[in-house]
């Protein structure tokens, strides 16, 4: 008890304060993800590899994300949404691919398909407390697991997997059928994605700063050091942990500079935003500009804009009033089309550009209205969007100093297309000029089963001939950076879609042989980077940081680079595998120009996590996948019209 003569100490005062502050604020975030019937799963990702100087074991903290929400709900919302007509095929589309667990044995599967005409009340043979019998859905789930079924109408899940001796439920083609009352979605949907709340609540759990990553990470090592089992199973392989994370050098590339119109370049340490309130370095001009130093002139131009507007306004706001808009305007002098749309409709979103992309080829730019109602925020978007309209039209906001010359830079990457299981787009970007800022965009599909190889050599062939019009020569160096591989495709990639690239060379000209790379780009890895900085306090490391021995492969040749800079968490690096080379460079050099290449992304003011052809390959693959679902015009693929 506090005497009436005694104060408690400020220091202490405030320090409680803000100790409740943020419990409280923590408990807004878990009661926020209870309201949205989510669940948080906080666990580990690890893979044990012999990499360049030892075995090491590769750990990170990894959080799973459950929806309370069971596919048997999930499938009476969707009937109950008033697509009913569609039902079938919507559900297959919706569920086909998901990721579900059931909590009864907390275990995940994989949906494969849905038997529609098959029930819990159907059996199936198997032996059961040393009998063998047939047995329904129904009687098995409550004689082992203890689970009553109450829907008998529902169809069941198939996941097809690998045969595992001994496991029970399994008839024949390795199928194993789930009833989806007892099985819950796991991961995020579009609109929870599209949740800024639900986001911004979720980093808080998920975001783990470098101190905190490491000291979970640590005890994550001690607990399995101290459990009996895991010591007995690892003596057993002769193996031990080291008490502390691996220390191990790198090294931080140089700034670099970024050139603007009329070759004044500014050196950045962070994000760029110096660059977006400066002019571009290349502007390609609108038939419509002004350029206003008189305050009665602005005014007057202020007042013919908002006048034009109001007479360009349309009726109603259906779909098909804004495509006949469009029609009704269009000509092949349009330069740009720009829709303002009240909401964010997908349909609406697609079918514009659908029509702005397959049938009346023009660049367009859709904007919503509340991303320009707030006015704090204006200034910002509106130089972001002038930056898309600019590249859009084929200018170019910045560049760097590029040494190599006559080289052409190729980003490839896929995306799954949202309208046909098993379907995929893979986005082909080729540069055309010496700044690497210009690009050539071409898009092909492949199915399940088929291979990437003969849409690469047309796309490549297309390519290089674009590249031979422009600069009226072909180029002596190319080099391709692969996103959207994985460690067990290396092999078709090397085996067999090199080659077809390679072949691709003699197509356009017979005895042309360039300087050829191929880079492996791979997001998806466990490593994390920590800078010791004063050897206590573990930070991310700058921009430019990259590491190229001990946790590298043996034979391969790569490394990993941190290109982007993080406000939250801990940054996750790039890593980077020169499968084919024949180029000369140095290993510095093949770092020093995928860092440069991080630095031209058009759409945001900073340095991104893959080079820059990746990224607007990426951008390409997912317009097609999620609206166009056909290949753009030709008559589009000199510009960026997908950013």
């Amino acid at each position: 008890m506090w005497r009436g003569d005694l104060k408690k100490p400020q220091g202490l005062y405030e320090e409680t304060k803000c100790l409740w502050y943020v419990t409280f604020f923590l408990f807004l975030c878990f009661l926020y993800l209870f309201l949205c019937r989510l669940e948080l799963w906080p666990g580990y990702t690890t893979s044990i590899m012999p990499y360049e100087t030892d075995v090491l074991l590769s750990a990170d903290v990894s959080h799973k994300v459950l929806r309370q929400t069971t596919v048997l709900e999930f499938l009476y919302e969707l009937y109950n949404s008033g697509r009913e007509r569609n039902f079938y095929d919507e559900a297959c589309k919706q569920l086909i691919g998901q990721i579900v667990l059931t909590r009864y044995n907390n275990k995940t599967y994989r949906i494969d398909d849905i038997k529609w005409d098959t029930h819990p009340n159907h059996t199936f043979p198997g032996r059961f407390k040393g009998v063998e019998r047939d047995i329904s859905y129904v009687d098995y789930y409550k004689e082992v697991y203890d689970k009553q079924i109450i829907d008998m109408d529902q169809p069941l899940l198939v996941s097809r997997l690998k045969k595992i001796p001994g496991q029970k439920m399994r008839i024949q083609d390795g199928e194993i059928l789930l009833v989806p009352e007892l099985c819950f979605l796991t991961g995020l949907t579009d609109d929870m994605r599209n949740d800024f709340s639900l986001m911004k609540d979720l980093a808080v759990h998920t975001r783990v700063d470098p101190k905190s990553r490491n000291k979970s990470l640590l005890s994550f090592m001690d607990d399995i050091c101290k459990n009996p089992e895991s010591s007995k199973e690892l003596g057993g392989w002769n193996l031990g942990f080291e008490p502390e994370t691996l220390t191990l050098p790198g090294r931080v590339l140089p700034p670099e500079k970024i050139y603007q119109s009329g070759g004044r370049s500014v050196r950045h340490k962070d994000d760029f935003d110096v660059v977006c309130n400066a002019v571009m370095y290349a502007a390609n001009r609108l038939l419509f500009c002004a350029y206003l130093k008189s305050a009665y002139l602005v005014m007057s131009l202020k007042l013919f804009i908002l006048t034009f507007l109001n007479s360009c306004r349309i009726q109603d706001d259906r779909t098909e009033t804004y495509l006949n808009a469009i029609k009704s305007n269009y000509s092949h002098e349009l330069q740009m089309v720009v829709t303002i749309l009240t909401t964010n409709r997908k349909d609406r979103y697609d079918a514009i550009k659908k029509l702005c992309c397959l049938e009346k080829p023009v660049p367009s730019q859709v904007i919503v209205g509340r991303t320009i109602s707030k006015k704090q925020m204006l200034m910002s978007v509106s130089t972001k969007i002038a930056i898309q309209l600019n590249c859009k039209l084929g200018g170019e906001a910045w560049a760097l100093e590029i040494p190599l010359k006559k080289t052409m830079v190729i980003g490839i990457d896929t995306y799954h297309d949202s309208s046909a299981k098993g379907r995929s787009v893979g986005g082909f970007v080729a540069s055309v000029n010496q700044t690497l800022t210009k690009y050539y965009s071409r898009v092909s599909f492949q199915h399940t089963g088929m291979e990437f190889i003969d849409a690469l050599k047309t796309n490549m062939t297309a390519a290089l001939r674009r590249y031979q019009e422009v600069n009226r020569d072909l180029p002596e160096r190319i080099m391709i950076y692969r996103d959207g591989v994985g460690d067990g495709q290396l092999r078709t990639v090397v085996e067999h879609e090199v080659p077809q690239l390679k072949a691709s060379f003699s197509e356009v000209s017979g005895g042309y042989k360039p300087k050829f790379s191929v880079i492996i780009v791979k997001k998806r890895i466990s490593a994390r980077l920590f800078n010791k900085g004063d050897g206590v306090n573990l930070t991310n490391p700058p921009p430019g940081t990259v590491v190229d021995t001990d946790i590298t492969r043996k034979d391969w040749f790569d490394f990993f680079l941190v290109s982007q800079s993080v406000r939250q968490g801990t940054v996750s690096p790039t890593h980077y595998n020169v499968i084919e080379d024949s180029s000369g460079l140095q290993p510095d050099h093949f770092q020093r120009l995928t860092y440069k290449l991080t630095h031209l992304y058009y759409n945001w003011p900073g340095t991104v996590r893959v080079p820059a052809p990746c990224q607007y390959a990426h951008k390409l693959a997912f317009l097609v996948g999620q609206s166009l679902h056909k290949p753009p015009s030709h008559e589009l693929a000199d510009k960026l019209f997908f950013l």
